[in-house]
């Protein structure tokens, strides 16, 4: 009979994009628990724009499990490379750290578990555009087509209010910093 320990989480390596396949299989093992967050957003790609998935630690993950009788079952698991250790010391992550993470990705998941990349955009919200002949002029969101990737606003030309349409990745919320990669543009 074995002796039973206390579980506890790690850190394992996955093999290269096989995350989700680690997951998996670790879960049909019992007494192993898994942890992995996932974000998903547009790729631009040959093909066009596609929603492209990943996991949030690139060929890692977090699993529970009780390492003195399950960490050889835990390693030879399809997907799975190791247990991360440093020498002989495997240092177990902090049951905290594990319930915090859970409880920020929580905050942005959608429906499929996923934390979505972006900001959601609302009719008649204020934005800023960050990039253009129009940049850094504010205006109101009248409509918006995330299909195409584009937004109408209606931006204030001496004095009198016009309609305009921009590309969805040109816009900044009100009141935030333009990111790095455009001021570099500047």
């Amino acid at each position: 009979m074995k002796e039973e320990h206390p579980a506890a989480w790690y850190v394992l390596r996955t093999q290269v994009k096989r995350e989700r396949v680690a997951v998996a299989n670790l879960r049909q093992l019992e007494g192993v628990e898994t942890f992995l967050p996932r974000i998903r957003y547009l790729k631009t790609t040959r093909r066009g724009k596609i929603w492209w998935v990943e996991a949030l630690f690139p060929g890692y993950l977090l699993a529970k499990f009780d390492h003195y009788n399950h960490s050889r079952l835990v390693t030879s698991v399809h997907g799975v490379s190791k247990i991360v250790a440093f020498g002989k010391n495997t240092p177990e992550v902090p049951v905290a750290f594990v319930e915090a993470l859970k409880e920020e990705v929580e905050k942005y998941q959608d429906d499929a578990g996923d934390i979505v990349v972006g900001w959601k955009l609302e009719v008649g919200q204020e934005v800023e555009i960050a990039e253009g002949p129009f940049q850094g002029l504010e205006g109101q969101v009248l409509e918006i087509r995330p299909s195409a990737e584009r937004v109408s606003l209606l931006l204030d030309f001496f004095g009198e209010e016009k309609p305009v349409e921009l590309s969805l990745s040109s816009l900044i919320l009100s009141g935030q910093d333009i990111p790095q990669e455009l001021k570099a543009n500047t």
